[in-house]
């Protein structure tokens, strides 16, 4: 059989594929060109400034996430999906409000989503594959050096907002994915953006780490702390975390394109073991065995249980007095990491009431 790969071709079959997406869960999907105008100088820019701190694969990688031949060198055209995931949970204000409760970034109540994105995204190519014939592509979901932003930019599936996070009429919540192919599909165009003067996220940022519109300094975001640093959280930025033990979504829940979010269907994307309502000394009584057996599945698994005492005992340490939080803290002052011991005892000074 002969398969018209022609671009005209592949311009008609756009909606057919649109509508496969929808049927796979994926909110939209959008065609994005094989080169990606400007984002190597935006790329090579925030490099130079250093604000990738340690995730030293920023750096390593280098121009090739701006170029995605580098990565795939027959590539004619990108395909960008999202997939929403704003899960029905406690309400994340009121969980922020509370500093003995701790506080995890709504993506990370479930289930992890880079497999089930990856999946996803291979059963579409497995569809298009019975519409054109093999060809050849790859899948990705933050699984290697591709600037999802500017991918899922320049095909019109959103805007950048100015907190870096792709925004749609509908929000922020959600993941997204790509799908490179050597299939000439024509490119959709570029949405204009629609911030305005709006600055909610500059100002709710908790650390300040969004220097100016559409410029993130990772070493000052609470997600980079709680997550990808491996050492000391810098004790002049530890009272500005609060209650947060891994991610932030401040700058989300501040955005007004936010208010027209809709929850996500995914019963993956649900709170596992009442993440959403947990209590800081509740978790921080995890041994090692219990934080990877719960987590079992979960992106918050990554950190190790090393990082997740650190974290906690962080926010214990931003709680107000209490001895029931002086005990749980002072059980553990023997712990066999260095990090964890630092942070303990940092909290335990926090904890001491004043004369």
């Amino acid at each position: 059989m002969v398969h018209d790969r022609s671009p005209e071709a592949l311009q008609a079959l756009k909606p057919v594929l649109r509508a496969w997406a929808r049927e796979l869960g994926f909110a939209d999907l959008a065609f994005a060109p094989a080169t990606l105008e400007g984002a190597e100088q935006r790329l090579m820019d925030w490099l130079g400034a250093g604000f990738q701190g340690e995730m030293d694969y920023m750096a390593r990688h280098g121009v090739a996430r701006a170029r995605p031949a580098a990565l795939m060198p027959e590539v004619r055209s990108l395909l960008s999906v999202r997939l929403d995931y704003l899960p029905e949970a406690t309400d994340a204000e009121a969980n922020l409000a509370d500093p003995r409760r701790a506080y995890i970034s709504r993506y990370a109540l479930g289930r992890d989503y880079h497999k089930l994105l990856r999946t996803r995204l291979q059963r579409l190519a497995e569809r298009l594959a019975s519409a054109v014939g093999a060809f050849t592509f790859r899948a990705y979901a933050d699984s290697a050096p591709v600037m999802e932003v500017e991918v899922a930019k320049a095909g019109g599936l959103g805007w950048e907002g100015k907190h870096t996070l792709t925004l749609t009429r509908g929000g922020s919540w959600f993941f997204l994915g790509e799908l490179y192919c050597d299939l000439p599909f024509p490119p959709d165009a570029p949405t204009r953006g629609h911030c305005g003067s709006c600055r909610a996220c500059l100002d709710a940022c908790p650390t300040g780490a969004i220097v100016a519109p559409y410029r993130l300094d990772a070493r000052r975001c609470i997600s980079y702390l709680t997550i990808e640093l491996a050492g000391s959280i810098p004790v002049e930025l530890r009272p500005l975390l609060g209650n947060r033990i891994y991610g932030c979504d401040d700058c989300q829940l501040a955005c007004p394109w936010n208010r027209f979010a809709q929850a996500g269907a995914r019963a993956d994307f649900l709170p596992r073991h009442g993440l959403d309502s947990a209590s800081l000394l509740e978790l921080f009584a995890w041994s090692e065995a219990e934080f990877l057996t719960r987590l079992e599945g979960s992106p918050i698994r990554r950190i190790g249980h090393e990082r997740w005492l650190r974290n906690l005992a962080t926010a214990l340490g931003n709680a107000p007095p209490e001895a029931a939080l002086r005990s749980a803290l002072a059980a553990r002052l023997d712990h066999a990491s260095a990090l964890v011991r630092e942070h303990i005892q940092w909290a335990l000074l926090r904890q001491t009431p004043s004369p």
